[in-house]
């Protein structure tokens, strides 16, 4: 794109648009709004700038929605009904990730292989739907939950006070008033992206990310404590098979009721025996697997984008890099239950990344503030992320610890197995 560099804006401010906006910025000017302060910065001779400004008032060429939360109260409808160029889903998509009882219903009807459920408002039915499982058992809210709402156990008594709890508003307020039960599956998890541009729909590179807040899958689900891209186990055969029998015939079940879906299906996987079972399809790009998938993206993602968002796609699925990444998420104190914010973050220069770099490193921040010194202080639950890139995945995953090591503040955690054991057995959420 030569001339006067376009716009691009980016709604949200975390993670994951911090990692839009660094690739967005290779060959456009980005606004980030919300955002936080430690996005601010010049990539490429392109500028990355926060404001507080409502994104139908940047004069964007592209609008890019990033968390699940505006998709579903309708943003992107709101933003095309004044001409813009949005990647995102209209309310009626978006309700794939916004009620996951209407999710499963859609895949029924589209044929597509997911985990047998019911749905529940009160906790005799699903009591009774318990004693038709075999553990583990799986309770999800059927609303948004910030991807903290799924108990995976092998304890009916637990699964059976999760229902209850959730379903009188204890846990999750109005989120888990409606509950999923599901039957655990066994085998391996990875996440499959593609985009759809309303009719047409090419897959991105797979990556896999690690839920669990703790080391060895312990402790609550979490939005997310780490990524790597590309997971071992997953070849291009695989991302075929998920796209022939998961992705396209919802792509085709949305066509037909009339959904007019342009933006990111993320769909969350488990590769059983039998082969791939969809655990979800959520509405917006992973987090933390954009981390990993956009420093690994050779094409241009202005361009690919502005073709989502104006109907135009190509056949063909983007190009991307040999290399391997690996996010590694560092949390608050007390994350992800009651973590603690204000504490002031060491290791960080005055444009936030690595006072001291780590070669084929960087930072991307998720929950930050300025202090009244001009530090950044923790203002969220996962607050930084550190990606490596390498020839391998060995490589990347030691520039991304590396880079951790060099950063600190009271009570700050992350996992250490990140991309460790790639190939363990997993339980679905």
């Amino acid at each position: 794109m030569s001339g006067t560099p376009l716009t691009v804006c980016v709604v949200g401010s975390g993670g994951r648009e911090h990692a839009l906006a660094r690739a967005l910025a290779r060959s456009a000017d980005v606004v980030v709004t919300p955002g936080n302060p430690g996005m601010t910065a010049e990539v490429a001779g392109h500028r990355i700038t926060v404001t507080d400004t409502p994104a139908h008032e940047v004069a964007a060429r592209l609008t890019v929605i990033g968390p699940e939360t505006p998709l579903v109260a309708g943003l992107a409808d709101r933003l095309r009904a004044e001409g813009l160029a949005v990647v995102g889903p209209g309310a009626d998509g978006a309700m794939l990730e916004g009620s996951k009882a209407f999710m499963k219903r859609v895949l029924e009807e589209a044929g597509v292989p997911t985990a047998r459920y019911g749905a529940f408002q009160d906790p005799e039915s699903g009591r009774r739907f318990l004693d038709t499982l075999d553990p583990p058992y799986v309770v999800k809210t059927d609303g948004l939950a910030a991807g903290k709402g799924v108990l995976v156990t092998a304890s009916r008594e637990e699964a059976e006070a999760d229902v209850v709890a959730k379903l009188s508003g204890e846990s999750f307020g109005e989120a888990g008033r409606r509950v999923v039960i599901e039957e655990g599956l066994v085998g391996f998890e990875c996440s499959i992206h593609a985009l759809c541009d309303g009719r047409r729909v090419i897959p991105l590179a797979a990556a896999r990310d690690f839920k669990r807040a703790f080391d060895g899958d312990a402790g609550a689900n979490t939005g997310g404590m780490g990524a790597c891209s590309p997971p071992p186990e997953v070849d291009d055969a695989l991302v075929g098979e998920v796209m022939d029998r998961a992705v396209e015939p919802l792509v085709a079940a949305l066509v037909r009721r009339g959904i007019d879906y342009r933006g990111v299906l993320y769909g969350g996987i488990m590769v059983t025996s039998s082969g791939p079972v969809v655990l979800e399809f959520n509405v917006r790009f992973g987090d933390p697997e954009t981390q990993v998938l956009v420093p690994r993206l050779a094409d241009d993602p202005v361009g690919l984008l502005l073709s989502v968002a104006e109907g135009r796609l190509g056949g063909d699925a983007p190009a991307f890099t040999p290399d391997a990444a690996v996010c590694v998420v560092a949390a608050a104190a007390g994350y992800p239950e009651a973590p603690r914010y204000g504490d002031a973050i060491e290791g960080l220069g005055e444009d936030g990344q690595l006072a001291e770099p780590v070669e084929g490193a960087s930072v991307v921040h998720a929950g930050t503030v300025r202090g009244p010194d001009g530090s950044f202080r923790v203002a969220g639950g996962r607050v930084l992320g550190f990606t490596g890139t390498g020839p391998t995945l060995a490589a990347a995953r030691e520039r991304a610890y590396g880079a951790a090591r060099r950063v600190h503040w009271p009570g700050m955690h992350y996992r250490h197995d990140i991309a460790g054991s790639v190939d363990a057995v997993a339980v679905s959420p």
